[in-house]
């Protein structure tokens, strides 16, 4: 009896150690139980969990940053980043973590990436939005110069001949006595008419055409030789614009200017020009990402009248996804356009039917577009 009695004073000890022991896995336990569920599943290549309620962007073909959260391709759907150089050291980059559903992340700024037309994706209701907006001017100009013209005159009965106008209210205008600076990136001399139009108006001109056989020679500081005082006078650059800052792009050889290349900050920094009144604009495919660096540097509140043809035949150098998240893409770019201050006073439709390589019948393949910014 006396050894029984023994054994259960010490049941309740054992019993205590055995308890304390216990404990720690079963609180792991609880824990993988709980949080498990709630832990990303690992991203696989062209997965898309969406379920077409809203787009999300991530990053290709762009050097890379410290911190993905900052990064601003507009590649319209969740996939891996490809591999990617910077400054020539080889350093390389594997998969990127997404960007947030509502908005492109760049510096400080950044586009703000619009709901779905119709409240899911269509391209007939994107494609509907976009042309609608782009072929309706949201300002009337009472005075417009019209190309190859220097006098400003009021606005022609048949507009739509026109290729583009500048909008000649007085309050849009340098001053007489104020310098005029006037830029122009185009190639094969589709702006000759702009060149002749801004020279008579006594403009400082900037011609920027990588294919130019008469542009300046030398390294970059030559060929960023400015005429000041020499108005009327077009300067040649053999230069193109970049849509990344020059820390994010790989080191390019420069032993010929047809190589170099600058976002419009940097030109204008070596220019020494704090404003362009007036800047025509045909990238061939890559004005959206050209746009997109001007919304989210603020360059474009230093520009007064921009002419640009966008061009829809395809998605555009880095930009890519579906067709319905191409086409809302470039409406939210557009849209930051406007958010930058700029208002649309002339619209002018090109040649062709093609758009994102559909044929489509009431769209046009490309538009060449006039804006004064109302900001300045």
């Amino acid at each position: 009896m006396r050894t029984w009695g023994r054994v259960y004073q010490q049941l309740p000890l054992r019993s205590g150690i055995l308890l304390l022991l216990l404990i720690p896995p079963l609180l792991v336990a609880l824990q993988l139980l709980v949080v498990g569920p709630r832990l990303p599943r690992a991203a696989s290549l062209g997965s898309d969990e969406q379920g077409g309620a809203a787009v999300a962007f991530s990053v290709l073909n762009i050097e890379p940053e410290k911190s993905s959260r900052r990064w601003g391709t507009p590649f319209l759907r969740p996939r891996l980043e490809e591999e990617e150089e910077e400054d020539g050291e080889g350093i390389r980059e594997g998969t990127r973590a997404y960007e947030d559903e509502n908005e492109i992340q760049v510096g400080s700024r950044a586009v703000e990436v619009q709901p779905w037309a119709a409240g899911k994706p269509s391209f007939t209701a994107e494609l509907g939005r976009l042309i609608a907006y782009i072929t309706r001017p949201q300002l009337n100009c009472s005075r417009v110069i019209c190309p190859a013209q220097a006098q400003a005159s009021q606005p022609p009965a048949l507009q739509e001949s026109l290729h583009w106008l500048l909008c000649a209210e007085a309050w849009l205008l340098p001053a007489a006595d104020r310098p005029c600076v006037a830029y122009s990136f185009s190639m094969d001399g589709g702006d000759a008419d702009y060149l002749k139009t801004v020279s008579g108006l006594g403009c400082e001109v900037h011609s920027f055409d990588p294919s130019s056989t008469n542009a300046s020679a030398g390294h970059l500081g030559n060929s960023l030789a400015s005429n000041h005082g020499d108005r009327g006078v077009v300067s040649q650059h053999k230069m193109w614009l970049e849509w990344r800052a020059a820390r994010k792009r790989k080191h390019k050889a420069r032993g010929d200017l047809g190589s170099v290349s600058q976002t419009l900050a940097d030109i204008m920094a070596a220019l020494g020009h704090h404003t362009v009144h007036f800047l025509y604009a045909d990238l061939l495919s890559a004005e959206w990402r050209v746009f997109q660096n001007w919304i989210e540097s603020g360059t474009l509140q230093s520009v007064h009248h921009l002419v640009a043809t966008v061009h829809l035949q395809w998605a555009g150098f880095e930009v890519g996804g579906t067709d319905e998240e191409v086409l809302c893409y470039w409406f939210s770019v557009l849209q930051g356009l406007q958010a930058s201050g700029l208002k649309l006073v002339h619209s002018s439709a090109g040649d062709g039917h093609s758009v994102l390589k559909r044929t489509v019948g009431h769209a046009r393949s490309s538009y060449t577009l006039s804006w004064v910014n109302t900001r300045y």
